[in-house]
């Protein structure tokens, strides 16, 4: 096929590239977006959808960060669900947090104050509040002796609504071209060109690699500025499993949430439950005896779970980067290459914001601005790759 030619390659179309792309095409830029499956098949194509904020005590610029964009996030959603008319089954819902010992009470009730002071945004104020009590019936009596926390900036989305919703605001518009079942075979960020797995070589101004677990066999062959080979490993790849029940949980329910288990009803129907952690494992997409403990100690947590029927078993790889917080922005050796992968957990509640501070740094080296977002340090690739 002939070459091609644009200002930007987004590499990887779950949310992360789907955001990138989003934010370069409205900035002017020409995108092309290649995904080597289909929109979504990496684990942005999940079952819960959990937009969760860090614990309001102990304040840095991390947590600053993702409380800005889960603050800014529900904006962006009903901006392109008027402009599309679909739903991204976004509900600010809130979360419960039950506390079963009297130490996670005293702990949950000193971080009130810190949620007065730090969850705040203009006017609107989202409240820590600890509950001498929890809705009846909805957690083990045993989980709420001491009450629960109610943390009313949580939310949830849909991630295949949020992620349909996405891809139909691009596919209208004119300066974005989509091509799915396109691996990438390789990348020369100096020379900004990207072969395609049928031979296609694209030529691009800036490369976003935003391909989940992908991007770190990618980074990890690139040539340094010395002339010698790539860092160690830049990242690996975290199993986790979920499912969807067949609950008639009300959809306006917080989530609810205790040791590391979700349980989450979406305005679909059906209630996602999640997820495992695995670094050892040996099938990526495959579910095991994992995903059945899990299923079995949500049931005590949540007695109307148990006997649900089981409408779908999901497995999938999420990325951590080697520094454990998200890779964002250029390659410390590479200019025209900018990195966007390493959510792991946190990657729906903030992609929007990671996206639109790699296409500020984009726009501001060509000289169209400065760049509004500043990526805590953590976030930055440099911290990453360092040597």
């Amino acid at each position: 096929m002939a070459d091609v030619k644009t200002d930007l390659v987004v590499i990887g179309g779950g949310i992360m590239g789907l955001w990138a792309a989003l934010h370069a095409a409205r900035a002017g830029l020409e995108v092309l977006l290649v995904e080597r499956a289909t929109i979504g098949a990496g684990a942005s194509g999940g079952l819960l959808g959990a937009l969760m904020p860090h614990t309001p005590d102990r304040w840095n610029d991390k947590k600053q960060f993702q409380f800005d964009a889960l603050v800014s996030l529900e904006g962006e959603i009903r901006r392109m669900e008027a402009e599309t008319g679909l739903s991204a089954g976004y509900r600010r819902t809130g979360r419960l947090i039950p506390l079963a010992k009297p130490h996670l009470r005293q702990i949950a009730l000193r971080q009130v104050a810190d949620a007065d002071v730090n969850w705040r945004s203009g006017e609107r104020r989202f409240a820590w509040s600890v509950l001498d009590t929890a809705p009846d019936g909805l957690f083990s009596s045993d989980v709420v002796a001491h009450g629960a926390v109610f943390d009313r900036l949580a939310a949830r989305v849909s991630p295949r609504g949020f992620l349909s919703l996405l891809t139909s605001v691009l596919s209208g518009m004119p300066n974005v071209t989509i091509r799915e079942g396109c691996a990438v075979r390789e990348i020369d960020p100096r020379q900004g060109r990207v072969v395609i797995a049928e031979g296609t070589v694209v030529h691009a101004g800036h490369i976003v690699l935003a391909a989940g677990v992908d991007s770190f066999p990618l980074i990890d062959g690139l040539p340094t500025l010395a002339g010698g080979v790539a860092r160690p490993g830049s990242g690996t790849g975290v199993k986790g499993q979920a499912a969807r029940l067949a609950v008639d949980l009300d959809p306006a329910l917080p989530i609810l949430y205790s040791d590391g288990i979700y349980v989450i009803a979406h305005d679909a129907g059906g209630v996602a439950i999640g997820s495992t952690s695995e670094v050892d494992y040996a099938d990526p997409f495959s579910t095991d005896y994992r995903l059945d403990d899990l299923l079995v100690k949500a049931e005590r947590l949540v007695p109307e779970l148990a006997g649900a029927p089981i409408l779908e078993r999901w497995a999938g790889l999420r990325p951590r980067a080697i520094g454990r917080d998200p890779m964002a922005g250029p390659h410390p050796d590479h200019s025209r290459l900018h990195l966007l992968t390493g959510g792991f957990k946190i990657s729906f509640g903030i992609a929007h914001r990671l996206a639109q501070a790699v296409v500020e740094g984009i726009t501001a080296h060509a000289g169209d601005g400065n760049g509004g977002i500043v990526l805590p340090q953590s976030f930055r690739c440099e911290s990453h790759l360092s040597p």
